[in-house]
């Protein structure tokens, strides 16, 4: 069977939480090199931990009108977060959107409508809320496609 969509996929397993945070932004910060030749951006929607500490790691873009970056508390209305996730998607700057999978979970509806591989969209873990391969989507895409070029 010819793969005709390709996921990066990308799991750090770590005991420590703030170990997985920091394998990531070791992650972002050997691949930025890369991502900046190619003229693209790392976007993040995440935790208030997640996007400071990739902010921190240099990922962070503001312009007059955009940013590359959104901090989801509990009182962030679903709906910018949507709007949030479906405008970086269509931005030809960004290579890569970082997602912390429980707000991922939040707009699973949204997440599953996008089927494009640039901008690749990656779910990571957050301080409250361990990793769950069962509930990523491109985790599950990856599987069918395996389980599928098997049988």
């Amino acid at each position: 069977m010819l793969l005709q969509e390709s996921y990066v996929v990308v799991y750090l397993s770590c005991q420590m939480k703030s170990c997985k945070i920091l394998s990531y932004l070791s992650l972002l910060l050997l691949n930025h090199e890369l991502i900046m030749d190619a003229g693209k951006l790392i976007a993040v929607i995440g935790d208030e931990d997640t996007v400071t500490g990739f902010l921190l790691a240099g990922v962070g873009h503001r312009t007059a009108d955009t940013t590359n970056f959104l901090v989801v508390k509990a009182d962030t209305p679903l709906n910018l977060v949507e709007d949030t996730f479906r405008a970086f998607t269509q931005r030809d700057d960004i290579g890569i959107i970082l997602i912390n999978q429980h707000v991922a979970n939040q707009i699973r509806h949204v997440v599953k409508d996008y089927n494009q591989t640039i901008p690749t969209v990656l779910e990571i873990p957050s301080k409250e809320y361990p990793y769950d391969p069962e509930q990523d989507y491109i985790m599950q895409r990856v599987g069918m496609f395996l389980n599928a070029g098997t049988s």
